[in-house]
């Protein structure tokens, strides 16, 4: 069971339901759990798919991995690639009607595309990005262009995710840094736009958390301007995922669900103990 949690990166799923709950705030709407759902399992898809496509990579750089260590075969790991991928597109259709269908349909395809083709290009990094913000997209329903600047801020902090990701083997450069922490400041811009619209109380708890997610994600990546090793440069990755929380409880607080808001916290606990037992990049 051990090998499947890490071939889909089984604690990383705790930054996914924020988006569509994230989507649903901005655009005025009542979250749907099945979308929700849709997302974690489209998500374990993609990290299942990437890890049947580097296999051969990940035998010379990461032989600990799943499927180069012999733990789970090539042929189960895209299997269950498949499976999953269905099934989310499954529940999204449920949850979400024939627009939760396409949307749910695009983000797939963006995924397999990303992980057959687009990761190591030089649009790899923009295509990671996409599939996020069609994610949040995903819980806009009709008011789409409502969610777009939150949408927009998750799809920039994916952007330098995804670019620190790369030098996860041979360390950071400062140019990497640089647009990591770029993409990272971008991204709290933008969820402050997409905040402004609440009352006052909610436009200070949306600050809180983009404070907070500053503190998560902005604090690891600049800590890698002193020591950008491989193992911090890990560090920082695992860090950013996990900032993703307080970035999409920026945009429920924002409309005045801080009930919401609290339950997307209460994962980062969760989300830190775990990511120490079962990696998370």
């Amino acid at each position: 069971m051990r090998a499947w949690l890490e071939l889909v990166r089984a604690p990383a799923a705790l930054s996914v339901p924020g988006d569509t709950l994230a989507g649903a705030a901005a655009a005025g709407r009542s979250a749907r759990p099945g979308l929700a759902a849709a997302s974690v399992l489209l998500y374990w898809a993609g990290m299942a798919l990437n890890d049947w496509s580097d296999r051969k990579l990940d035998a010379k750089e990461r032989p600990e991995r799943p499927i180069p260590s012999g733990r789970i075969s090539p042929a189960g790991a895209l299997g269950l690639a498949a499976a999953l991928t269905g099934a989310g597109v499954a529940t999204a259709a449920v949850a979400g009607g024939r627009r939760g269908l396409a949307l749910a349909g695009l983000l797939a395809g963006a995924a397999w595309a990303y992980d057959l083709r687009l990761k190591h290009t030089a649009a790899g990094p923009a295509a990671m990005a996409a599939c996020r913000v069609l994610d949040v997209l995903l819980g806009a329903g009709p008011r789409m262009r409502a969610a777009a600047p939150m949408a927009l801020a998750v799809g920039a902090h994916t952007y330098g995710i995804t670019l620190l990701g790369r030098a996860e083997v041979d360390g950071a450069t400062p140019a990497t840094i640089a647009q990591a922490l770029t993409a990272t400041g971008a991204s709290a811009a933008l969820a402050a736009v997409a905040c402004r619209g609440g009352d006052t109380t909610g436009r200070l708890g949306a600050a809180a958390m983009i404070a907070g997610y500053l503190a998560t994600a902005g604090r690891a990546q600049a800590a890698l301007r002193a020591d950008p090793d491989p193992e911090q440069v890990r560090q920082a990755v695992r860090m950013s995922i996990l900032g993703l929380i307080p970035l999409q409880a920026a945009a429920v607080a924002g409309r005045g669900r801080f009930a919401q808001a609290a339950a997307l916290l209460a994962a980062l606990p969760a989300g830190r103990w775990l990511s120490a037992k079962v990696s998370t990049s």
